[in-house]
């Protein structure tokens, strides 16, 4: 069984066990989540989709780690006229353990 969730402006395919990193939530490391914009259920060659969420679903997932991802190094230049920046940015993210999805 799998389920397509909504969540930090994305949507992200899930199954039962999957590691996922998304964008940060704010909850402590082990805390239980419940995701409960569940656009899609699948299982097999049935699928249900919502309109625009599927009504009663929700995914259960534990917060593993709450982190930064690899710095992104950002270089805008124009040529001929002497401008350069420099600048860099690291993204938060929120690492989930997907436990159940009910449907």
């Amino acid at each position: 069984m799998y389920a397509v969730i909504s969540t930090g402006g994305k949507q992200y395919k899930v199954a039962a066990g999957e590691k996922i990193k998304v964008e940060q939530i704010a909850a402590d490391v082990g805390q239980d989540v419940v995701l409960d914009k569940v656009l899609a259920v699948g299982s097999g060659a049935e699928l249900k989709v919502g309109t625009p969420w599927v009504d009663g679903a929700s995914v259960m997932a534990t917060v593993v780690a709450q982190g930064r991802h690899d710095k992104i190094r950002i270089f805008k230049m124009r040529r001929r006229k002497h401008y350069r920046k420099h600048a860099g940015h690291r993204q938060h993210y929120t690492e989930l353990q997907i436990g159940s999805i009910n449907a």
